[in-house]
This record gives C-alpha cells, sequence and structure tokens, in this order.
C-alpha cells in the first residue's frame, strides 16, 4: 500500500507539470485548468474540449475540422472503417488516445497563450490533431485475424499506425506531402525512437512532432487511474513478447508498478525535457 501510494504521488507531480510548466518557464502565471478538463472516457466530452480550443486559437478556421477528425478516429476503433476489427487492446483503447489528445491540445494552447516562439499555424495544429488521434491505430486487427488482440503488434504498432495514417489521408483527400507530415509525428510516439533520424522539414513540423510525444506519455502517466490499469499494460506486454518470441523487461504487474517512478524519472522526464525540448 504504501508502494502504491508513492506511485500516486508521482502521478500527481507528472499532472502539476503539465499545468505548469510552459508558464513557468516564461515567468508568466498559469493560464489554464490542470489536465484533465474533459472526461478521457467520453469522446464527446473530450472532442467538444478540443473543439473550442481549435476555436479559440484559430478563429477563423474551419469549424468542422475537429469534428471530422474526431469521427474518423472514433469510426476506426469502433470497427467502422474498412475492414478493421473494433479495438481490443484493453490498455492501447480509445481513451488512451482520447487522454493524449487533449494534452496535446492543451500543451498547444500553452504555447499560443504565453506567446512561445515559432507560432503554431493552423494547418499544422491540425495535422498535429489527426496524428494524435490515428497514433495507436496500429493495434487495430483486420478482420479475420483472430489471434490474440491488438497487444500483439506493440513492437510494430508505430509503423502500422503511420501506415494507417497514410492510407485514410489518401482516402480523404489530403496530400501526399501532408500525409507525410503526419506520418513522421506518428514517428514521435515509438519508445525507442531516434528522433535525429526522423526527416522533419520544417521547425514547426518538429515542434508538433515533440508535443505529440509529450502529450503521449503525460496523457496518460497523468490519468488519476494509471495505476490502476498498470495490470492490463503488463498483459499487452506480456502478450506482444509471446506473440514476437521476445522477453517483457518486467516479470510481473507488480514488478511494473515497482518500477513506475524508476520509469518516469529514468525515461519519460529525459524524454521529454531532453528529445523532445520541454515543450509543455
Amino acid at each position: 500500500m504504501l508502494r502504491q501510494a508513492m506511485i500516486r504521488c508521482t502521478c500527481f507531480f507528472i499532472r502539476s507539470l503539465n499545468k505548469k510548466n510552459v508558464h513557468q518557464r516564461q515567468g508568466l502565471p498559469t493560464l489554464l485548468p490542470m489536465f484533465p478538463i474533459a472526461d478521457t472516457k467520453n469522446p464527446a466530452a473530450v472532442q467538444a474540449a478540443v473543439a473550442a480550443i481549435h476555436g479559440e486559437m484559430f478563429r477563423r478556421g474551419d469549424r468542422e475540422f475537429v469534428s471530422r477528425a474526431f469521427d474518423w478516429a472514433v469510426d476506426a476503433f469502433l470497427g467502422k472503417y474498412r475492414d478493421y476489427q473494433p479495438i481490443d487492446a484493453l490498455y492501447h483503447d480509445l481513451e488512451h488516445t482520447l487522454q493524449g489528445t487533449l494534452c496535446y491540445t492543451q500543451i498547444l494552447h500553452g504555447r499560443q497563450r504565453v506567446g512561445v516562439a515559432p507560432a503554431v499555424p493552423q494547418r499544422m495544429f491540425e495535422l498535429g490533431l489527426l496524428a494524435i488521434l490515428l497514433h495507436d491505430t496500429g493495434y487495430l486487427k483486420v478482420r479475420g485475424d483472430n489471434e490474440g488482440t491488438g497487444a500483439k503488434y506493440t513492437l510494430i504498432h508505430v509503423s502500422r499506425s503511420a501506415n494507417f495514417a497514410q492510407q485514410l489521408l489518401a482516402e480523404k483527400g489530403f496530400s501526399t506531402e501532408d500525409a507525410g507530415i503526419v506520418m513522421r509525428m506518428i514517428r514521435c510516439t515509438g519508445v525507442n525512437v531516434k528522433i535525429d533520424a526522423i526527416p522533419f522539414q520544417s521547425e514547426v513540423e518538429r515542434i508538433i512532432g515533440f508535443c505529440i510525444g509529450t502529450a503521449d506519455l503525460l496523457g496518460q502517466m497523468a490519468a488519476a487511474d494509471y495505476v490502476d490499469k498498470l495490470p492490463i499494460l503488463f498483459a499487452e506486454f506480456a502478450e506482444s513478447a509471446r506473440y514476437s518470441g521476445t522477453k517483457t523487461m518486467f516479470e510481473s504487474a507488480e514488478h511494473l508498478l515497482k518500477m513506475t517512478p524508476t520509469f518516469w524519472e529514468k525515461y519519460v522526464r529525459p524524454k521529454i525535457e531532453k528529445d523532445f525540448q520541454s515543450n509543455y
């Protein structure tokens, strides 16, 4: 119980970081509420929150873009796109994506509110929104794939997600250039990604990619029930190991729980502050 209490304190600390960091680095007061600002179990609530921020940031923008993007992503996770099944990975589910999406939106909103340069134009914000919404579609299985769950694709889910995004965006009329931007942004969510190997085409694209990678990590670890979900996360790791013939980093769900503070201090925090340059 003491260990779980300490781990929950770590997660609370992560939530507070998401609120304060950008503003404190700029010497400005905190302007935004602490994450989350919507129930991430409710896609409509998250969509409404993201749409409100999008409307505030880009007052002359396409008011329907956010709803279209959410419809595409939600349909995919519900098994309503092409021949894909509904998501059956228990940890990397729709809520996990919504946590990252809400966090991404708040990070970009915070950057704009405090005037961090370079400014992010509407098009790049929206491509980033597509990237975070689609970044875990690599866990989806096609119909007829009845072995295990989508968790078996853990080691290759980033490339599968990028390919999924490329296919969907082409169907929706996006240019090859825009699809390429989204695919590079998705690569930022890979656990072992070498950032220097991603051929970003602009500074803004790189920053958005870093914000997506940051949001993917903070969105889940700042969730109030993150600790409670660790057993199902371990189950995904174990399934992936069986499918790929590799070993997991953790011996058990209890071991994963025990290592969470170390995971934060030795991997996540250096990742978001060094590799992703503290874009939060």
